[in-house]
């Protein structure tokens, strides 16, 4: 594994920690604004599984196994 492909992967970490962040507090700021604020319990739930979903994702990047297939099936559907 290259360098730039390791810089790439953290990248994406990145990215999606940050996206994953940015749809909690748009949830924190709707619940807020409805009149139901979300405890601070479960706002530490929240951060406590984003950390666990980055840490599977950098494993797996330094193990070379893809994290989630999304688009694309692994092998041909009909043999």
């Amino acid at each position: 594994m290259s360098l730039t492909g390791v810089l790439l992967g953290l990248i994406n970490i990145a990215i999606v920690v940050a996206i994953l962040v940015l749809i909690g507090y748009v949830i924190l700021w709707i619940m807020g604004m409805l009149g139901f604020p979300v405890p601070a319990p479960v706002q530490k739930i929240f951060m406590v599984i984003v950390a666990l979903i980055a840490l599977y994702m950098i494993v797996a990047l330094l193990l070379g196994i893809p994290s989630v297939r999304i688009i694309g099936a692994a092998g041909p559907l009909l043999a």
